[in-house]
């Protein structure tokens, strides 16, 4: 009788413990477990797993899988193993009087009994003659039947192969592929990095991520926003990417189906499946326009809580945020921070990596179409901030930390363009408060650490504009600088175009005439660049880092095929773009100095061909 009962014992601890190995049931607090899935009641709810397990045959491996967060001993598995392509309906966050982080969803809909019980192994090759870590993990309807994990025990900067399988079956998921970093006092000699942004799903498709998955060129992906849009566009049966939901999104199931929509492109399933990403979120992933209390489709007011769907602003921001880390292989940080996702990567010796949230985490309001000229009265405010004081001042410590610890370089993950911008030549109106030229104060105080702490080798990475901007990184009217050489300047902004979302230019004649006027308007704008969709990938190493950005010819199909728009060197300890500038030539745009060469050279990532092209269309049209 003892003995039965320690049996049950210890298959209830064996079963919690399963439980607890899937992180997203910590979502979205790993400080405050209460504020989590409660698994006491998940485990009583399905007492004998076993016998109630789901047979494999109806399970699927519905969305691939994905890895990231690398840290040295470690990284972030991720898969979805499920009896349904659906996602949860639940909505116990958003309806009624339900309480703000209430995750017990039984109440309101009827969630499964039957728990999926997955394996996942490590290996240090695709056959796994080596296992160097595995385990069991459950997941339910309460977590969308998402499977995230740490595999641990790994070596670092070392690439690993890794699996999901249906417990005690041959049902496997895809086969994936990561790589862990660096131990921060390592001596490391390249790190190759692709950075992306803004997808928009219904806008086209997504080639730049295949691309540089085929090229295999790189070690980690940076995506530094714009993962998904939550608009709807476009009619399910008729359009080929039209959006689902099929309208804007705001409970917790339009974004789950939201995110599970966008991760069927299988170029970003190729990209997820080949890397580790370290991800941060932008505003779309909530809402256009975000701040710390609302967005320009969203606020507090009676007005917009009956337009938008009985919807409040923190109720959204949750929903949003959820999906996302149920969804995406990240770690959670602290999530009851009030939004925190920001947070470093030490690379070896070589970089610190600081990707910072300047959208959702306490930032200031910022422009909603209709309050435009008012918050272009406010960009000088010395109380202005894009991140709020705790998150500016941790990055400040950052900043200061990376360079006493002798790191080469600082690379900072931010979502908007840094850099002063005249938009002039393209605008009625020379701002753009929704950038860092909105916040000014906020710029200026980065500014001031940057350069009276000495601090050098800094390069912003930016996303967000759709469009292309090399720059110098300057504190213009109060540092001198000059144009020519780039003395005085204390670092470059690399900021990239969207992977599928519309940019400036709607086409390349009228275009290039916009970019050449906005170079002449700004002087430490290098280079700038509006028509083509693509990404670029950064090769560092302690001597220099290049910038190669690559277009895509057009995203209205499928296809493997992209265009090198310009290629930049940074020198250790020079702070500014090497002279000349992308060597004196760039496939399209305008270069500040230099000739714009025009080839329509386009390599095919599959097979690597090159061939001139021509497309008219870029988009998707409808």
């Amino acid at each position: 009788m003892v003995s039965s009962w320690l049996t049950v014992l210890s298959f209830a601890w064996a079963s919690t413990a399963a439980f607890h190995t899937n992180l997203n049931y910590a979502s979205p607090s790993l400080r405050h477990l209460a504020l989590g899935i409660d698994l006491p009641k998940v485990a009583k709810r399905s007492p004998a797993l076993r016998a109630r397990a789901w047979a494999p045959e109806a399970l699927s491996f519905t969305h691939g899988v994905a890895s990231g967060d690398p840290l040295p001993n470690s990284v972030i598995l991720w898969t979805r193993v499920s009896p349904t392509l659906e996602n949860d309906a639940s909505n116990a966050t958003v309806e009624g009087n339900v309480p703000l982080y209430n995750h017990d969803t039984e109440i309101y809909i009827k969630a499964s009994n039957n728990p999926v019980c997955v394996e996942y192994q490590v290996g240090a090759d695709k056959n796994f003659s080596s296992v160097v870590d595995k385990g069991t993990a459950y997941t339910t309807s309460d977590i969308d039947y998402t499977v995230k994990v740490e595999a641990k025990n790994l070596e670092p900067f070392t690439q690993y192969h890794y699996q999901f399988n249906v417990c005690g079956s041959s049902n496997k998921s895809p086969l994936g592929r990561t790589k862990t970093s660096p131990r921060a006092d390592d001596d490391v000699t390249k790190v190759g990095l692709a950075v992306y942004s803004c997808s928009n799903y219904p806008n086209g498709y997504f080639n730049a991520y295949g691309n540089a998955a085929r090229k295999d060129n790189i070690d980690y992906v940076i995506h530094l926003g714009d993962y998904i849009y939550e608009t709807g566009k476009g009619t399910l049966g008729k359009d080929p990417r039209a959006t689902n939901p099929s309208d804007e999104i705001f409970t917790l199931y339009d974004y789950r189906t939201r995110i599970a929509q966008y991760r069927t492109d299988l170029d970003l399933l190729l990209s997820h499946q080949q890397y580790a990403w370290i991800p941060v979120w932008d505003d779309h992933e909530v809402s256009n326009n975000g701040y710390r209390d609302g967005s320009s489709g969203l606020n507090n007011t009676e007005e917009s809580f009956r337009k938008d769907g009985g919807v409040s602003v923190d109720q959204r921001k949750m929903n949003a945020v959820r999906a996302y880390f149920e969804w995406m292989p990240i770690r959670q940080v602290d999530m009851d921070d009030n939004l925190r996702i920001w947070r470093t990567f030490q690379i070896g010796k070589l970089l610190d990596l600081i990707m910072l949230d300047t959208r959702n985490y306490d930032r200031s309001i910022t422009t909603l179409n209709w309050n435009n000229d008012y918050v272009a009265e406010l960009i000088d405010d010395a109380g202005r901030t894009l991140m709020g004081s705790h998150q500016e001042n941790w990055f400040y410590g950052q900043l200061s930390k990376s360079a006493d610890r002798g790191a080469t370089w600082r690379i900072i993950g931010n979502q908007i363009i840094f850099s002063r911008l005249n938009n002039t030549a393209r605008d009625n109106d020379w701002l753009n408060a929704d950038q860092w030229d909105g916040y000014t104060a906020n710029r200026n105080r980065t500014l001031h650490h940057l350069y009276s702490n000495g601090i050098s080798n800094t390069v912003f990475l930016a996303g967000d504009s759709h469009a292309n901007w090399v720059s110098d990184l300057v504190w213009l009217d109060e540092m001198p600088y000059d144009q020519v050489t780039g003395a005085g300047s204390i670092g470059v902004e690399f900021a990239g175009t969207a992977v599928s979302s519309s940019g400036y230019a709607q086409n390349i004649t009228y275009g290039n005439i916009e970019a050449a006027g906005l170079v002449r308007d700004n002087a430490e704008l290098q280079w700038t660049e509006g028509y083509y969709r693509g990404y670029y990938e950064l090769q560092i190493s302690p001597r220099e880092i290049t910038a190669n950005y690559f277009g895509c010819p057009t995203v209205a199909f499928r296809n493997p095929l992209e265009i090198s728009l310009a290629n930049f060197t940074v020198l250790a300890g020079a702070n500014h773009l090497q002279r000349s500038v992308a060597n004196g030539t760039v496939e399209n745009g305008a270069l500040q100095r230099g000739s714009v060469k025009p080839t329509n050279l386009t390599r095919n990532t599959e097979t690597g061909a090159w061939n001139v092209t021509h497309f008219d269309q870029m988009f998707i049209k409808y």
